[in-house]
């Protein structure tokens, strides 16, 4: 079993990766494209709803769909709880959906950006397609058929790229970017509905959806605290320094988690699906699997974290323009925020599939409630780039010991997570020594970028490699 499974996960993770990477190649080039052709001031309006959208999904299914990812193998019957978490999806979608429409003009003025109401409305319709393709998507995760995950979202970006790009040429502004996510998604759910391996139409067991609601809404729970964590920075900078200043923001931050956009979702994919299985073999096997996962992650992320914080300033300059340097300041410490995410995230994952979904909400509860002055502070105090530190503080210093210490009461020892964090780490003081001296050669933002990123990597494979190093447990 352990080795089917393993091949399963190999399997579903290549394909995940490879989805992941070029999916994200695509995304960064359209962004450029689209980057250069609107302003800040689109960008800014734009996230205003994009906001919405992203409290309406964390919120979405009641996070019951994650059932039929972590449902046993043995005496779990998927056919009994199907038809139960399609209706649960999809009420809860179009419930939420209803409250967005009734108050998006006060959402709107919050956010500093009352021209947004309309676009608002139209973009969070993405909700309702969200819930119906809950349980196809799910079904997916849990079969590890990552190669049809990829054949959706591909179909998905195609059309939301000709769409976007189409409008944005045309002078729609900010509208062509809500219209192209919204058909982008549509598209999508018909390839889920194509090739979900089994379709469920919605029906209702009042003792299943008593049973889904206490797994599920722990994390619906969860994941709009993770919502606060990751959009209360909007709000603060809408409401106190305008949609302008957003639109930079909004920037940096889509830079800053290219890491988690690539690594992260790419194991996510099949973290929770193979954590679960390992969790009911024995905690031993799932202690190993999750440092190895840890390890394997920070060696990818650390260093292109680190990059992009030494090289802030030319990157942004070579990726949207001269007109966008003002984001520069906040990526430098938004990327420390993008390398604690991953990590985070991780650990997320294994407590669930540990069965301790309320541990995650406790820790996400904390890393809110704590973002709010530290990011209202930050902002009267130094702007986006202000903003920026106080997430990454609030993350580095406070939520990943909390996550450490969460997961080691899961079993798993804190001397394995710092094995396995140990050599990346180190790895990284070494790229942002050898990136910041090439750095101090003459030539252009593309010169510096590629002299200093080859300088900062030469560097990290000298601690990193090999492999079997990082891999080998204390």
């Amino acid at each position: 079993m352990t080795a089917s499974l393993g091949g399963q996960v190999r399997k579903g993770l290549t394909w995940s990766l490879l989805n992941t990477i070029v999916g994200r190649v695509g995304t960064v080039l359209v962004g450029i494209l689209l980057a250069r052709i609107l302003t800040p001031a689109d960008y800014g309006v734009f996230a205003v709803a994009l906001v919405a959208l992203n409290a309406l999904l964390s919120m979405n299914e009641l996070g019951v769909s994650l059932a039929l990812v972590r449902w046993p193998e043995k005496g779990g019957d998927l056919d009994r709880i199907g038809p139960t978490v399609a209706t649960l999806a999809v009420g809860g979608s179009a419930g939420l959906y209803l409250v967005c429409c009734l108050a998006a003009p006060w959402f709107a003025g919050v956010m500093g950006a009352p021209e947004a109401t309309g676009m608002l409305r139209l973009l969070t319709a993405s909700v309702l397609i969200d819930g119906v393709t809950a349980v196809p998507s799910a079904l997916l995760t849990r079969e590890f058929r990552q190669d049809k995950r990829m054949l959706a979202e591909f179909t998905s970006f195609a059309i939301s790229t000709a769409v976007s790009v189409g409008l944005a040429l045309a002078g729609f502004g900010a509208w062509s970017l809500a219209w192209g996510r919204l058909v982008g998604n549509g598209a999508s759910a018909v390839a889920f509905l194509a090739l979900s391996p089994v379709r469920y139409r919605p029906g209702w067991d009042g003792e299943q959806a008593r049973r889904l609601l206490a797994f599920g809404l722990p994390l619906a729970g969860s994941s709009l605290l993770v919502f606060a964590m990751l959009n209360v920075d909007y709000v603060v900078i809408g409401s106190m320094l305008g949609p302008v200043a957003l639109g930079f923001y909004l920037m940096a931050f889509n830079l800053s988690s290219w890491p988690v956009n690539v690594f992260s979702v790419a194991a996510r994919r099949v973290s929770l699906a193979g954590f679960s299985r390992l969790a009911e073999s024995g905690s031993e096997r799932f202690a190993a699997a999750f440092s190895k996962a840890l390890a394997l992650l920070m060696a990818a992320t650390v260093p292109v974290c680190v990059l992009l914080g030494v090289m802030a300033a030319p990157l942004v300059e070579f990726v949207y323009g001269p007109k966008w340097a003002p984001a520069a300041g906040a990526l430098r410490w938004l990327a420390v925020l993008g390398a604690a995410r991953v990590a985070a995230e991780l650990a997320y994952d294994a407590l669930v599939a540990a069965g301790r979904p309320r541990a995650t909400l406790w820790i996400q509860g904390l890393w809110t409630l704590t973002l709010i002055p530290a990011l209202a502070l930050g902002a009267y105090a130094g702007g986006i780039r202000g903003v920026a530190a106080g997430h990454a503080a609030v993350a580095a210093l406070l939520v990943v010991p909390a996550f450490a210490l969460a997961v080691r009461r899961a079993g798993i020892g804190l001397r394995h997570m710092g094995a396995a964090v140990a050599r990346p780490v180190a790895g990284g003081a070494l790229v942002a020594v050898a990136a910041l001296s090439a750095m101090r050669l003459p030539g252009g933002p593309l010169v510096e970028l590629a002299v200093a990123g080859t300088a900062g990597l030469a560097a990290y494979a000298l601690v990193v490699t090999p492999m079997r190093n990082l891999l080998r447990s204390p």
